[in-house]
């Protein structure tokens, strides 16, 4: 057995069939992300916003500590629990993972065929010549006896 060189390793792992069909998942996967952010961010969040009397989730923080400010510049960063972007994450989250579960629902019911009635027995086939040919020989020789 040869030695092999950890580039040659490197790319006998990285060409294996399921780690570029992992990585094309990935990429896909990151753009529906992108694409369910936007859903959630630019479609249901400003009517929830709307609702609840026209509240930004991402705007939503608790000040911990105000920003210091001397001569009209901030010396100190304010210090913020900013829960309103963890709320649009989780609806982030909640959305994403929701049409996930509906398309592997769907992609498991196209893969499970529902169960067919049983077909009524085909009849035996005629039997061919030769068997026939044995039959005759058999009952002829069942005679002589």
């Amino acid at each position: 057995m040869g030695k092999t060189t950890f580039l040659q390793d490197f790319k006998a792992f990285a060409m294996k069939g399921n780690v570029i069909d992992m990585a094309v998942g990935v990429i896909i996967g990151g753009a529906f992300g992108k694409i369910v952010s936007s859903v959630v961010a630019d479609v249901i969040m400003p009517p929830i916003g709307l609702l609840v009397g026209g509240v930004n989730f991402t705007d939503l923080k608790l000040v911990l500590k105000p920003a210091v400010v001397e001569n009209g510049k901030e010396v100190a960063a304010a210090v913020t629990l900013n829960y309103g972007n963890f709320l649009q994450v989780t609806f982030d989250f909640l959305i994403i993972a929701f049409s996930v579960f509906l398309f592997v629902r769907l992609l498991s019911e196209l893969n499970h065929k529902k169960p067919q009635k049983p077909a009524t027995p085909a009849a035996p086939p005629a039997p061919s010549k030769e068997e026939l040919l044995l039959t005759e020989i058999r009952d002829l020789l069942k005679e002589r006896k």
